[in-house]
């Protein structure tokens, strides 16, 4: 482990008390102009979520639209609450072939994105310790008045995730305050994630708020527009 990881790693709650955790459950709302542009503008807005710790499986739930769905890299699935045929679809990774940023999605596209991505965001740092993660330290970055220590991080082909190389920015404190990478599934649109508003629960500090913005070819933030919000209102980890 490096030396910035093993940083990071403490100052997030440490790998000792990580490794006793299970689930992650949570209520939040998520938004921004992709969601407009995909066709899909509400559809997690005040949702609910359980996830695994240690495996690639997420679960949704959005009671006022009347579905709950699930999420593993190989399947995702959506289940009417109020009887209606589920839908649900093996490999869904393949269905994303040709697109771009503006390619239309229906909601199985939708919840096989969130759920890596939701997946992914709550398990950094210390999914970077997990078996096949490989990361190098990358020079300093200065930001907002700061200035940021950036890991490089190569993913293993056996998780879901926007992309196989990703970098996350921590500050002198050793939190996250920014990730970058590509999304595949939408032709390599560029991402830069800024995590804010920390919370310390169960011993885990979490961003509670992140919002996501494009930037150019020098790692620079476009300001406009704000692709995506995510708000978290409650969060509990579990031990079983």
């Amino acid at each position: 482990m490096s030396t910035l990881l093993e940083r990071a790693v403490e100052a997030h709650g440490g790998i000792d008390n990580w490794k006793k955790l299970r689930t992650v459950s949570a209520t939040l709302d998520i938004g921004g102009g992709i969601w407009h542009l995909k066709g899909q503008p509400d559809m997690f807005r005040n949702i609910e979520l359980v996830a695994s710790l240690t495996r690639q499986h997420v679960s949704i739930m959005q009671p006022t639209a009347g579905w709950q769905g699930s999420f593993t890299p190989e399947a995702v699935r959506i289940e009417s609450l109020v009887g209606q045929a589920a839908e649900e679809r093996r490999a869904p990774r393949d269905f994303y072939r040709g697109h771009v940023q503006d390619t239309l999605w229906d909601r199985l596209h939708a919840l096989y994105f969130t759920g890596y991505a939701l997946w992914t965001y709550l398990t950094i740092p210390f999914l970077y310790t997990y078996p096949g993660f490989h990361t190098a330290e990358l020079p300093e970055w200065e930001e907002n008045g700061e200035v940021w220590r950036r890991l490089k991080v190569t993913f293993p082909d056996s998780i879901a995730s926007h992309s196989r190389e990703q970098i996350s920015y921590f500050g002198a404190d050793g939190l996250l305050r920014r990730h970058d990478y590509t999304v595949d599934v939408m032709g390599g649109a560029p991402g830069a994630n800024y995590a804010s508003d920390y919370r310390n629960v169960n011993g885990v500090m979490v961003p509670t708020t992140r919002r996501v913005f494009a930037h150019d070819e020098a790692r620079q933030k476009i300001g406009e527009p704000l692709l995506v919000s995510i708000d978290f209102r409650t969060l509990e980890f579990g031990s079983e």
